[in-house]
């Protein structure tokens, strides 16, 4: 069991390696989970500015504060015609609850098999409380109107983040 673990964190970080040279390169579609009950397809949404926001886990005190964020300034991101989503590991009724909770104007995206978290390379080992454990990254990407992945943030920090995406949407 922990050999299979090594070997996947090993798969992670080899496929975040690889990571960096996406921007300016079109995003593989993909098909998640999505909370109203609908699952979320990335082709459907060409042709509109996408936010794709990647978070640890539901209901935490860093997760709540950044989806906050992104619902205070949601009608912003509208205004400058952009969808907003976020993909956690969490399970989709986890999300409902999550999002009902903080009331987010936007659908959250469940990644439990973490076949976006690899597309994007956002799954990275971690030090929680002086332990290794594998999780989420967080990061957010911008996705063009072409399906061109225009911008990335890893290793965001939530203070003034929000307000740093919505400035770079708006140049779009």
């Amino acid at each position: 069991m922990k050999n299979m673990f090594n070997e996947r964190v090993a798969k992670n970080r080899q496929d975040a390696l690889n990571k960096p040279g996406m921007v300016g390169k079109a995003v593989k579609d993909f098909t998640l989970p999505s909370t109203g009950s609908h699952a979320f397809k990335l082709s459907e949404h060409k042709g509109s500015k996408l936010v794709l926001y990647f978070y640890p886990k539901d209901n935490t005190p860093g997760c709540t504060t950044e989806g906050a964020d992104f619902r205070d300034r949601h009608a912003e991101f509208e205004r400058a015609g952009c969808e907003v989503f976020g993909v956690s590991r969490d399970s989709v009724k986890s999300h409902e609850g999550f999002k009902a909770k903080v009331k987010f104007p936007f659908e959250l995206l469940s990644d439990a098999e973490e076949q976006v978290c690899s597309q994007f390379g956002v799954i990275k080992q971690k030090n929680l409380y002086g332990r290794k454990v594998r999780g989420i990254e967080r990061s957010t990407f911008v996705i063009g109107r072409d399906g061109v992945l225009a911008r990335e943030w890893r290793g965001v920090k939530v203070p003034g983040h929000v307000e740093e995406v919505l400035n770079f949407v708006k140049t779009l």
